[in-house]
C-alpha cells in the first residue's frame, strides 16, 4: 500500500537522523524495524484468462519450475481452477502468484467475476490469451481499471519467434477494435521464459510496484537472464550498508585483523543470513542448478565448474570469519576513516566504524563474487539452450 511504502521511507529517514545525532542505539532498533517490516510484505499476482490458454504453465514458469515439477500447478487441458488457488514462491512464500477460474463463458460478467475472486487481494493482474483477446478481456481489464488496479495483457504459447512482431501488432489492433486504449501485449513462452518478453514484462511490473514490493518482486524472480542477474544484485547492494551496521553494532564478538594491533566485532550471524540469501537470490542452491542443467542440457558438474566464489560451498560463521580476516580487509584500515564522515553516528567509536567497514567491504565483495558466479552459469547454460 501507499501507506507502507510511505512508513518505510520515514524508517530509512529516522535512520540517517539518528545516525547524524550520533544516537547509535536508536539508528539499530530502526534498522531492525526496517528488515522486519520488509520480511512481512506480501506480493500477491492474480493470473487469469480463458480455459486452455496457459494460465498454470505461465505461473509454474514465472516460479521456476516445470508442469511436472513438485508443487507445480496442475496444466490439464480442461479447466481445473474452480477458485482462486494460490502457489507461492518456494524460497518467498510471502510472493503468491494465484491461480483465478477461467473467464469467457456465455454468462461471463467481469464486474461478478472479481467480487466472486476477491479482487482486492491482488497487487495487479496478468491477462493471459493464448490466441486471440477476446471482448471478455477488454470488459474485465475496463472492470480492473474503474477498480484501480493494474493489469498486463499477456499472449502465451508463444514458441515461434518469426512471428512474434507481427502478432504483437495483430493482438494490438485486436485491443484496440474491442475498446482498450493504448494496450502493450507481452508476448511470453512458459516453456522458454528468458526468450521474449518476459524481462519486459518484468521491467514494467518492477517499475509500477511501489519500492517495498519491487524488492521483493526482483528477489523472488527465477534468475533466467544476465539482466535479471544484474537487477538483482543492485537490489540487494542497497541494503548493504544497513546490514553492516547492525551487524557492527548488535554484537560483542571479537575478531582480531592479521597483521594489525586492531580488532573489531560483529555479529557474525547476521552476516550468514544475508550471504544465504544472495547464495538463494542467485539460484545458486542445489536444486536451482539441478533444474537448471536440466533445461539446458548441461551437467550440474559443467555448470558448476565455473563457480569460484567460496560461498558457493558451505556458508558458516568460521567461513564468514575467515571472510572478514581476509583479503578484503587491505583496504579497510584506510577505509575506516572514510566512514566516520559516511555514518556520523559512528564517529563517537572508532572501533565502531573499522567493524562496519569490515563488514561492508565483505558482504559487497561476497555479492559480487556470488553475482558474477551467477553470471557465468547463466551463460554456460545458454550454449546449449534454445
Amino acid at each position: 500500500s501507499i501507506e507502507y511504502e510511505i512508513k518505510m521511507k520515514e524508517i530509512e529517514a529516522e535512520i540517517k537522523e539518528t545516525l547524524a545525532n550520533e544516537d547509535l542505539p536508536s539508528a539499530v532498533g530502526k534498522i531492525r524495524d526496517y528488515f522486519e517490516q520488509q520480511d512481512r510484505v506480501e506480493l500477491n499476482i492474480a493470473v487469469t484468462g480463458e480455459s486452455g490458454s496457459g494460465k498454470s504453465t505461465i505461473i509454474n514458469a514465472f516460479r521456476g519450475l516445470g508442469d511436472e515439477d513438485e508443487g507445480s500447478a496442475p496444466t490439464d487441458v480442461v479447466e481445473t481452477t474452480m477458485k482462486p488457488t494460490a502457489y507461492p514462491y518456494t524460497k518467498y512464500p510471502n510472493v503468491k502468484l494465484w491461480d483465478l477460474p477461467g473467464i469467457g463463458t456465455p454468462n461471463f460478467k467481469a464486474e461478478e467475476y472479481l467480487k466472486q475472486v476477491e479482487f482486492q487481494r491482488y497487487d495487479f493482474f496478468i491477462i493471459i490469451a493464448s490466441d486471440r483477446f477476446r471482448e471478455c478481456h477488454a470488459h474485465l481489464a475496463a472492470e480492473i481499471v474503474k477498480l484501480k488496479k493494474r493489469f498486463y495483457f499477456v499472449r502465451s504459447k508463444i514458441d515461434a519467434n518469426i512471428f512474434c512482431l507481427k502478432l504483437q501488432c495483430f493482438f494490438f489492433l485486436g485491443l484496440k477494435r474491442i475498446g482498450v486504449d493504448s494496450p502493450v501485449v507481452f508476448l511470453i513462452s512458459g516453456h522458454y521464459l528468458a526468450l521474449y518478453d518476459f524481462n519486459h514484462l518484468q521491467e514494467t511490473m518492477e517499475k509500477e510496484l511501489p519500492q517495498h514490493k519491487r524488492h521483493v518482486l526482483m528477489l523472488a524472480l527465477p534468475n533466467i537472464s544476465l539482466e535479471i542477474n544484474e537487477r538483482k544484485k543492485k537490489e540487494l547492494q542497497k541494503d548493504i550498508w544497513k546490514l553492516a551496521l547492525l551487524s557492527a553494532t548488535v554484537a560483542a564478538v571479537p575478531i582480531p585483523i592479521v597483521n594489525a594491533a586492531l580488532s573489531f566485532t560483529v555479529d557474525a550471524g547476521i552476516l550468514v543470513k544475508e550471504l544465504i540469501k544472495y547464495y538463494n537470490v542467485f539460484s545458486l542452491d542445489p536444486a536451482s542448478l539441478q533444474k537448471l542443467a536440466a533445461r539446458s542440457g548441461k551437467s550440474v558438474d559443467e555448470l558448476k565448474s565455473v563457480l569460484k566464489s567460496p560461498l558457493h560451498t558451505k556458508i558458516n560463521k568460521d567461513l564468514v570469519i575467515k571472510l572478514l580476516t581476509g583479503s578484503t580487509l587491505v583496504a579497510v584500515d584506510a577505509a575506516a576513516e572514510y566512514f566516520l564522515g559516511f555514518l556520523p553516528g559512528l564517529g563517537s567509536i572508532a572501533a565502531g566504524s573499522l567493524s562496519f567497514a569490515a563488514v561492508y567491504f565483505t558482504l559487497k565483495h561476497c555479492l559480487h563474487g556470488l553475482a558474477e558466479d551467477a553470471r557465468k552459469v547463466l551463460i554456460v547454460a545458454v550454449q546449449t539452450s534454445v
